[in-house]
């Protein structure tokens, strides 16, 4: 997914967990090719850190042209090294990971996760002992790379460079390595990171009017996924009527429990079987039938339909 602006956080492994940086001198290589990269396609590295077995990087993109960027650094780099150690065969693990990101949001806490990867991995006790990261331009402690942008993440810290620069350090230094989470734990259909205003922007703008299977189904994958206790609650305040109610099977034209297969199908992200199970014990076919009748009947009954939209617009708070 690509546009003109577009931030990404870039993931790429070796191929089998396969190393990719045996020296220095590869390591030196690769960055050697970043710089090229970033005059050649006019990227925007803000962020970078290299492991043996993989690299992350920041990337901003003035132009819908990451795949180009990536790939040319990939295939470059791959050539080099397969030459260097006399191998044949793929040195990537497939396609690399792109992950949109929502930069206002996120861009610093990725930069700080990224800069500590090397003290998780317990390569170093500080990120400033690492070389072979971003971090020691964004201190001051080496000369900035020219195509290394800095100043965007710096600006979030203040106007003054070197206050700015010891409030940075203080950000990812100052914290407990054990207790700060992947920002990429709160992606969404496993390419997006952003808050639900971004989400709903990127399906509105490049999936929601595409009919392709694959975009169809990454629609289904940016469908916000609710807790079954939420939509429960919802269909028992319409039909003013306890959640034993819905639950318990048994019970003749039970339009409320109906209701909440019907919307927990739909929304909560569980299989059939589970909420067969949920649901008093009945089959995964069960489930379906139920929720096809009401789809059914949604279509042709108005009152029907006001309330499943009443119930909608409590779980959604719209």
């Amino acid at each position: 997914m690509e546009y003109p602006g577009a931030y990404y956080h870039v993931i790429n492994r070796g191929n089998g967990g396969e190393r990719i940086f045996k020296s220095d001198r590869d390591k030196e290589k690769f960055l050697e090719y970043l710089a090229k990269d970033n005059e050649r396609f006019a990227i925007n590295i803000h962020s970078y850190c290299i492991m043996t077995d993989h690299y992350h990087l920041i990337v901003e993109t003035p132009q819908p042209n990451l795949s180009l960027a990536v790939q040319w650094l990939n295939v470059s780099y791959a050539t080099y090294y397969n030459k260097k150690h006399r191998r044949n065969g793929h040195l990537f693990q497939g396609r690399f990971k792109a992950i949109l990101i929502n930069a206002d949001e996120y861009i610093i806490q990725l930069s700080r996760y990224i800069h500590l990867n090397p003290v998780r991995a317990k390569k170093v006790l500080k990120p400033g002992d690492y070389p072979w990261s971003s971090y020691l331009s964004f201190t001051g402690e080496r000369k900035l790379q020219d195509w290394l942008e800095t100043g965007g993440i710096l600006s979030h810290f203040g106007k003054q460079r070197k206050r700015t620069i010891q409030n940075y350090r203080e950000y990812v230094e100052d914290v407990d390595i054990e207790e700060i989470e992947n920002p990429n734990r709160d992606v969404t259909g496993g390419f997006i990171l952003g808050g639900t205003d971004f989400v709903k922007w990127v399906t509105k703008k490049f999936l929601s009017s595409r009919k392709t299977q694959k975009e169809i189904s990454q629609l289904k994958k940016l469908k916000p996924k609710l807790s079954i206790k939420k939509i429960i609650k919802a269909v028992c305040n319409e039909y003013g009527c306890s959640k034993e109610y819905i639950i318990e099977k048994g019970r003749k034209r039970n339009i409320a429990r109906d209701m909440a297969i019907y919307l927990t199908r739909s929304n909560s992200g569980m299989t059939c079987e589970n909420l067969g199970k949920y649901f008093g014990g009945i089959s995964g076919t069960g489930i379906t039938m139920r929720y096809n009748n009401v789809s059914s009947e949604l279509a042709r009954n108005k009152r029907l339909k006001q309330k499943e939209k009443r119930i909608r617009s409590q779980i959604f708070n719209v």
